[in-house]
């Protein structure tokens, strides 16, 4: 009875953290698409004054804040770099876009 019940605890535990599991994904999703709402707008004043769609002195400064915030939050500086890379790309492939769509050529 008592393996029973320590199953029946852990199962309930469980459901608990995948609950915040969800919560917290479902924050991650609101937070990336303002971020990206945001780099939208980045990207249109860039097009439209001519600024190349990418800013490496920008990003070099972003990658060394976001390891020491990771590092300061227990969390692989690694992966942090990793995940930032991944959006800067994917901002830098939109910037991209709205300079296409603007007559700009790419530049940078």
């Amino acid at each position: 009875m008592n393996e029973e019940k320590d199953m029946a605890d852990a199962y309930a535990a469980l459901v608990d953290y995948r609950a915040s599991i969800d919560n917290i994904d479902a924050a991650l999703i609101h937070m990336l698409a303002e971020r990206f709402r945001c780099t939208k707008a980045v990207g249109v004043l860039k097009a439209s004054h001519g600024l190349p769609p990418a800013d490496p002195a920008r990003e070099q400064q972003q990658i060394a804040r976001l390891r020491q915030l990771a590092k300061d939050a227990h969390l692989d500086p690694d992966f942090a770099e990793k995940f930032l890379n991944f959006v800067v790309r994917e901002v830098i492939r939109h910037h991209e876009q709205i300079a296409a769509s603007n007559g700009v050529t790419k530049t940078g």
